[in-house]
């Protein structure tokens, strides 16, 4: 085997460029921030920083909230290493069509958008419930890691 064909490398997968998280060093995290805890995004709801013995480093005691599940997670890191934040965009669209629990949403572009699923929770229910009493709603969507999901809706304003 030549040198040339021990160096060429095959990339089997290639995205846009932009990455799902980013390092951030623990000491500059903050609360209400967003760190990748288990592999999954985050927001922080708590932290704390103890010193430890005379040569140990700081240790960050971080507690956060999946914004997905919403399940509660804990972490200890030293406060010079690194952790990934998630990347975390909220988007606004309009609610087209509720179909077989997905919804049909459309950007403010006019751009379609119907792979995110209805949420299980109260929120779904009452977002539906609106929807069929024929209210105009503007559903936000949180993505972060891959996956998306309705937080929040609000009815849209008239006229608009």
């Amino acid at each position: 085997m030549s040198d040339d064909e021990q160096h060429t490398q095959t990339f089997e997968q290639s995205g846009s460029g932009a990455s799902l998280t980013y390092p951030m060093q623990c000491s500059a995290l903050r609360k209400n921030g967003h760190v990748v805890i288990k592999s999954r995004p985050c927001k922080i709801v708590d932290m704390s920083t103890s010193k430890t013995g005379k040569h140990g480093h700081a240790k960050v005691h971080l507690v956060a909230i999946d914004i997905f599940t919403g399940k509660k997670l804990e972490d200890i890191c030293p406060s010079t290493h690194n952790m990934d934040v998630p990347n975390v965009t909220r988007t606004e669209y309009q609610l087209v069509n509720i179909d077989d629990g997905f919804m049909n949403l459309m950007t403010q572009d006019g751009t379609p958008k119907d792979d995110v699923k209805v949420p299980d929770s109260d929120i779904g229910k009452t977002m539906q419930k609106d929807f069929e009493d024929n209210k105009d709603l503007l559903v936000t969507i949180v993505a972060a890691m891959g996956e998306e999901q309705a937080i929040s809706y609000k009815e849209a304003p008239k006229g608009a």
